[in-house]
Order: C-alpha cells, then sequence, then structure tokens
C-alpha cells in the first residue's frame, strides 16, 4: 500500500514523514528542500503477532507494511509547471491514497507560504492544482470515447458518465465527491484522475491542542471540509511524534501514557488508511514465521492464497481457518481442534480481518 505525503510548503509533512518512517528526510524551513520523494516502509502495528509468538514460537515475525511518499510541497500554479509541480503532480499519480497534511496551528517561527494559517484556503489550493491537471486528462478521455462511439454505441453510458465527471471539476469539485454505482466506479479508476483518489487530512496541530482538537477551529474546518468529500481527518502533533520516533517501544508507551493518548499518531493514521481503503488483514502462523498478509475487504480465499503464492492460487485446495479471538480463548491448536472451532472453507469463502489460516493446496 502506496500513501502520498502531501500539502504546501511548511505545513509540516517532512517532520512527519521523518517521525513515522524514523528516516531522516530533509525538512527545512523553506519551499521546495524536497524534490524527489522520500520513500519510506513502515511496518504496521499488530499485537495479535505478539501474542501469536507466544503460542507458535516462531523464528520470525513478519508484519505488513506501508510505504509512505513524503512528496514535494505543492503550490498554486503546480498545475502549469509552478514550483516543479508538473513533476510533483506525476508522483502522485502513483499512490493509492493521498495524505494531505494541513496546517491547524499558530507558529510566528514558521514562515506560511501565504503568510497565514487558512486551512480552507490550503486545501483548497492543492485541490484546485489536482483538478486542473484532471480536467486535461478527462478532456482527451472524453475526445477519444467520442471518437470510438461512432462505431461502438455501447460506450454511451460510459461517455454520458465522463461528461459529468469533467462537469463536477469545472465546478472546482474532487472527483472523489461523485456518487457512482459498480460500472461508473471502474470507469472513474481507469482515468486515474488525482482528484478521485481516497484522502485522509491531517490536521498538524500544536502540542497544547493535541488533546482537544474537537476545540481547534482550524481542526473543524478541515472536519467539515473532509465530510463533503468522503475523506477521513486524523489529528496529529508532527513535533510530538518526532519526539515518540526517537524512544523505544517501552519509552514511546510510558510517553504516550504522561501525554494521555492511547496510541500514536501513526496508529490512527494506518487504522484511517485501512478503513477508507476497505483493507484487512488475515494471518498466517508457524514455527518458520508469524505473518500478516493485507488483502481488500470482501477477498475470496483462493485469492488471499494468491497473495502468499501464485502456485498456493492456482493449486488450493481448501482453506483451514480459526479466527485469531478464537485461538486466544483456547490457547493452542489443538484446544481449538477438540472445540471444533477450526473451520474448512473453500473458495469462495470471503476472508474476515483476523482469519488466522493454513492454506491446503496442490500444484
Amino acid at each position: 500500500m502506496k500513501l502520498g505525503i502531501v500539502g504546501l510548503p511548511n505545513v509540516g509533512k517532512s517532520t512527519l514523514f521523518n517521525a513515522i518512517t524514523k528516516a531522516k528526510a530533509e525538512s527545512a524551513n523553506y519551499p521546495f528542500c524536497t524534490i524527489e520523494p522520500n520513500v519510506g516502509i513502515v511496518a504496521v502495528p499488530d499485537e495479535r503477532l505478539q501474542e501469536l509468538d507466544k503460542l507458535y514460537h516462531s523464528n520470525k515475525i513478519v508484519p505488513t507494511a506501508v510505504e509512505f511518499y513524503d512528496i514535494a510541497g505543492l503550490v498554486r500554479g503546480a498545475s502549469k509547471g509552478e514550483g516543479l509541480g508538473n513533476k510533483f503532480l506525476s508522483h502522485i499519480r502513483e499512490v493509492v491514497a493521498i495524505v494531505h497534511v494541513v496546517r491547524c496551528f499558530e507558529d510566528d517561527n514558521i514562515t506560511h507560504v501565504d503568510g497565514t494559517v487558512d486551512p480552507e484556503r490550503d486545501i483548497e489550493t492543492i485541490n484546485t492544482e489536482l483538478i486542473i491537471s484532471d480536467l486535461e486528462m478527462i478532456e482527451r478521455k472524453i475526445e477519444k470515447t467520442r471518437k470510438l462511439l461512432k462505431s461502438d454505441k455501447t460506450l454511451q453510458n460510459e461517455y454520458d458518465f465522463l461528461i459529468k465527471v469533467q462537469d463536477v471539476l469545472d465546478k472546482g469539485q474532487p472527483a472523489r465527491t461523485i456518487e457512482t454505482n459498480e460500472s461508473e466506479e471502474k470507469w472513474l479508476r481507469d482515468t486515474n484522475l488525482l482528484s478521485s483518489k481516497p484522502i485522509i487530512y491531517v490536521a498538524n496541530v500544536s502540542e497544547d491542542d493535541l488533546m482537544a482538537s474537537e476545540s481547534n477551529s482550524y481542526v473543524k474546518i478541515v472536519e467539515e471540509i473532509a465530510k463533503k468529500e468522503h475523506a477521513e481527518v486524523v489529528s496529529i502533533c508532527a513535533k510530538i511524534e518526532s519526539e515518540i520516533a526517537e524512544l523505544d517501544d517501552e519509552e514511546k508507551n510510558q510517553f504516550l501514557q504522561e501525554l494521555g493518548l492511547s496510541e500514536s499518531g501513526l496508529d490512527k493514521l494506518i487504522k484511517v488508511s485501512y478503513h477508507l481503503l476497505g483493507l484487512i488483514s488475515f494471518l498466517t502462523a508457524g514455527k518458520p514465521e508469524i505473518r500478516a498478509w493485507t488483502i481488500k475487504q470482501g477477498t475470496k480465499a483462493v485469492k488471499a492464497a494468491g497473495k502468499i503464492h501464485s502456485d498456493i492460487e492456482r493449486g488450493f485446495i481448501r482453506a483451514e481457518i480459526i479466527h485469531y479471538d478464537d485461538l486466544m480463548r483456547c490457547k493452542s491448536l489443538q484446544v481449538a481442534k477438540e472445540q471444533g472451532l477450526i473451520r474448512l472453507e473453500g473458495k469462495d469463502y470471503e476472508m474476515k480481518d483476523g482469519d488466522v489460516v493454513h492454506f491446503r493446496f496442490n500444484v
């Protein structure tokens, strides 16, 4: 899963990236210090893996991972090449979802590219640049479909939908605001519009506001915009996250307790990402390794098997499944078997989050 971190210059993008990846992407108080996207791979926190290890005493634990791309700050005119904008927009096209960092704090020592803190204006600036780029792309798609329509009348519905998308973009609204049926969702996905990508707004707040972000007027503005766009919002203090990143697990937990937080901003961001993208994790466990695998909600067992190896999908026989909660309650596979909690499922079984699976196959 690839997530692209975007936003105006100096809103805390690189600070957040450094914190959640423990990487050292350059962070400076001036625009365009990041030109190539820095990439960091982050292990997805999943306490179930450690609990399973207590039963299996495995040789290694392999969590699933998220790739974060720190994409340089966009500015007004990016779609026309301002501030190396075209290059930045091409990087956004490669990610499955956008993490849009929005400044929601006052600090005279950190320059805002537009002079003042205004989340609504900042979000509109980014969205406008994405929409302008999308308009050029949808116009080309419409023209191509119009020509094909002359000899293939089955394209009429797709053509009408593309005109609808163009109308929404012309009104300055992101493509993600469009309600779609199954066919329209596929057509929209095929266009790969920037403004159609799922988005998470990260409200970057001050340390003082972190525990009371609901009273932060800037955060409220971001939440209102997100609601209209079918987007998600996470309040994070990038400064605190950068401090947490320097601690080991024990120190991190103690620090979070002192702050009155139940989880880090990274944990919150990943959970929201999974929810927004409709992702779940199934688990495999044994002496060699314990591993988490990320799949789309609704994935059938045979396709989940293919996540591990194509041979397992090709030679799929059945899936032996016990839910994590049942296994933890029994404390052993043997007890789970005696209680009839291990199920045999076929190709069409719809995987559930927390399924502990052993695939039987023959090739």
